[in-house]
């Protein structure tokens, strides 16, 4: 069973950067979609980027495209949101999920089925 792990949230003031880490753990395998989502208050959970393991190919939602960053560190079986210019809008809980396979075209909570517990991201005004 394949468990995943977040890690790095935290508190900065707009404009600054922060990394998340994912952490695999389990029967892990090199054909993982790895993504990251994300919930802010009173909003639905949203797909921020996802990561095929075996060719480090990415995708992006368009809030975020330019300022993160996804990338992974295989021996480890860690993947890595690196965030750059956050904005308040940006506040929210980050969720890691994995899946076994190709990523999806649509980066949607409904293809995944492992998740980890979420780690708390804010950014003040």
């Amino acid at each position: 069973q394949v468990q995943v792990v977040e890690s790095g949230g935290g508190s900065v003031q707009a404009g600054g950067s922060m990394r998340l880490s994912c952490s695999a753990s389990g029967y892990w395998h090199t054909r993982y979609c790895l993504a990251w989502f994300r919930q802010g208050p009173g909003k639905e959970r949203e797909g921020v980027a996802s990561l095929y393991t075996v060719d480090d190919s990415t995708k992006y939602a368009d809030t975020v495209k330019g300022r993160f960053t996804l990338s992974q560190d295989n021996a480890k079986m860690e993947v890595y949101l690196e965030m750059n210019r956050l904005k308040p809008e940006d506040s929210g809980l980050y969720y890691c999920a994995a899946l076994a396979g190709v990523c999806p075209r649509d980066l949607a909570m409904r293809h995944f089925n492992i998740w980890g517990q979420g780690t708390r991201v804010t950014v003040s005004s």
